[in-house]
């Protein structure tokens, strides 16, 4: 039984954060991509990500299997930023594994082998298979470089990697019930009306059957949640711009700019989430982070 999850993050990710809660679903999807066959689930060993950190500090799936250590993110926009989440997530994770650990000492310590993924299911043009790589983001191109990093992105629409999806058939359910959602939302003005007639029609034909039904009411809150949430953006977002009213952040375009940050922060948006959606420096969105947290 996965543990219930909160956040509103939109609703792609979220139910696939859902469905990598369950050991059986998340060594389904490692035994895809690896081409291994284990079949007891009692083998994947979760790793949450420390809250503590950062806020902007949120992944999709992080677990070991063996000496593998998986990072699955799902994406629904192009993100060339994921390397460096990437490497957020790996130190964050390795400095809880490493607690017990003498760094100092003279033994070599070993650690589990890093594997990123990203699966991506938006609307851009976008190819099957890519990668992206730390040393793209680097101010200077080297020859050498001291630190890399290698973020493996799967294209997961229909239409491509279909072999890899008819082997892992979570990530082809998954992405029937994002196909019946993305349908359903032409015809239903109201979000609740269409999230329902898409996990109704996976029941019915069979797909995650269990999964919807245990978890039927979580799924539409948090699409309800995340859809007003980005509808109240929207609005928010052209009335602050256009008000220009004098605060105490600075002077009102950027206060608006600010409200805007504060909100999709509390709402489980990380800072990277936010520049990618709103174009707004990320400097900036990381002063606006700090101060969040730095309030009594």
């Amino acid at each position: 039984m996965a543990n219930e999850k909160t956040g509103n993050r939109e609703y792609k990710s979220d139910v696939f954060c859902m469905l990598m809660e369950y050991p059986e679903y998340a060594l389904q999807t490692y035994n895809a991509l690896n081409g291994s066959s284990y079949t007891d689930p009692s083998i994947v060993e979760f790793e949450t990500l420390e809250k503590s950190v950062s806020l902007s500090v949120m992944n999709d799936a992080a677990f070991l299997v063996g000496s593998d250590l998986n990072f699955y993110e799902h994406e629904s926009t192009v993100c060339p930023n994921m390397p460096i989440r990437s490497l957020i997530y790996f130190a964050t994770v390795i400095r809880k594994l490493l607690k017990k650990h003498d760094i100092y000492g003279r033994k070599l310590i070993k650690i589990p082998v890093p594997r990123f993924i990203v699966f991506y299911n938006g609307k851009e043009s976008c190819p099957e298979n890519y990668t992206l790589k730390l040393s793209d983001a680097y101010e200077t191109i080297l020859p050498e470089k001291d630190l890399e990093l290698t973020c493996h992105v799967i294209n997961i629409n229909s239409g491509y990697n279909e072999d890899l999806k008819n082997k892992c058939p979570v990530l082809k359910d998954y992405m029937t019930f994002v196909s019946y959602v993305r349908e359903y939302e032409k015809d239903e003005a109201d979000v609740k009306d269409f999230v329902k007639a898409a996990m109704d029609r996976c029941i019915e034909e069979g797909i995650l059957t269990d999964f919807f039904k245990e978890r039927y009411d979580e799924v539409v809150k948090v699409v309800e949640l995340d859809y007003t949430f980005d509808r109240r953006l929207e609005l928010t977002r052209d009335e602050s711009w256009n008000e220009g009213h004098e605060s105490g952040w600075k002077d009102g375009h950027e206060s608006g700019q600010n409200d805007i940050i504060i909100k999709m922060l509390q709402n489980g948006k990380s800072a990277q989430e936010i520049a990618d959606f709103s174009g707004m420096p990320i400097e900036q969105i990381c002063d606006v982070e700090q101060r969040i947290m730095q309030r009594p």
